[in-house]
């Protein structure tokens, strides 16, 4: 085998400013953050946190109520609703959170995202969807309901 035209190093290589820090430079800067006070980020919902909320909407009726009458009888069509506003924490690409979720059958839910209503119109059913639901949800998972006084 024909050797290269390099010659071997006769110095060590200076670490690059893109280099990912050894373990120890990490444990270094992580005690530091703690000596310091610095806060962690905020907990995000687990995957799991957010599907009890989506569970909960199987099995119930409509409550947008829009296109379809109000019965007591689970609709096949009923999914969550997300909701479409930026006071429930929607945002660009960003869905609101499940918390903000009522259930809806399709022909409802079509209304609300892509429906020619006003944008007062939805917000206000929306919201009063959301406040019929949320009791029951609350009884569904068995979380506590406090009403508004």
């Amino acid at each position: 085998m024909k050797r290269s035209g390099f010659k071997p190093r006769k110095s060590t290589l200076k670490r690059s400013p893109f280099a990912q820090p050894t373990r120890q430079q990490f444990e270094r800067g992580q005690e530091a953050k703690r000596r310091i006070g610095l806060k962690r980020k905020a907990k995000r919902p687990t995957v799991e946190e957010g599907s009890k909320y989506l569970a909960a909407c199987r099995g119930e009726p409509c409550y947008l109520n829009v296109c379809c009458p109000w019965t007591d009888w689970a609709d096949p069509t009923v999914v969550p609703c997300h909701s479409n506003f930026s006071k429930h924490g929607k945002a660009g690409a960003r869905k609101a959170d499940h918390e903000f979720s009522v259930p809806g059958c399709m022909a409802c839910h079509a209304w609300l995202d892509t429906g020619p209503a006003p944008y007062d119109l939805k917000l206000e059913t929306f919201d009063g969807a959301l406040e019929r639901w949320v009791p029951r949800r609350a009884r569904k998972m068995g979380l506590e309901f406090k009403e508004a006084a």
